[in-house]
């Protein structure tokens, strides 16, 4: 039996996103060192049942507290993602099992899911598609790697809201 192929229109890394201590200093970082600029926010963003766990693979109770896109030079976004504990700390520890990901444009999100599933990848969640604020348009879905490793397809043929009034394009693979 011959293995699937590999999924259909992916076009590139669109994003790569990192947990981060302290979403400022973080920003302030990127932006000093590689010149980064932001694009948009979003949070917080909590749930009372295992949503973090089932999107993020990090800890169920930790919420997240701002994610903030930013744009570095002519590439990929990084997305920058700030968690909080219940009691509001900044989450410590193994940021590897709390949202470190790669993820991948695709033109055809439904074609892309059958090939994840093809390919017996565990679904983490998704499809979701964005429908209000400045991410509204963004489709995404999280998988896993055979070794466990988070990874993410996004898909927004027809923009998303925050990139609209931009006078400078955001690179997205072509």
């Amino acid at each position: 039996m011959s293995k699937p192929g590999p999924i259909p229109n992916l076009k590139g890394i669109e994003h790569i996103g990192l947990t981060v201590p302290d979403l400022d200093a973080a920003t302030d970082f990127f932006a000093t060192v590689v010149g980064a600029t932001t694009l948009y926010d979003i949070g917080p963003f909590a749930s009372p049942d295992d949503w973090m766990a089932t999107h993020l693979a990090g800890h169920g109770r930790n919420r997240i507290h701002r994610i903030r896109t930013l744009q570095v030079a002519n590439g990929p976004v990084l997305e920058l993602i700030e968690l909080k504990t219940p009691a509001g700390a900044p989450v410590a520890g193994d940021r590897f099992q709390q949202g470190w990901h790669i993820a991948f444009y695709v033109d055809d999100m439904e074609a892309a899911l059958a090939a994840v599933k093809a390919h017996g990848c565990p679904i983490q969640s998704g499809p979701v598609t964005m429908t209000e604020g400045p991410s509204s348009g963004l489709q995404w879905l999280y998988f896993q790697s055979p070794w466990g490793q988070q990874l993410e397809l996004v898909s927004y043929p027809g923009g998303i809201a925050a990139y609209e009034a931009r006078s400078l394009h955001v690179w997205r693979p072509k």
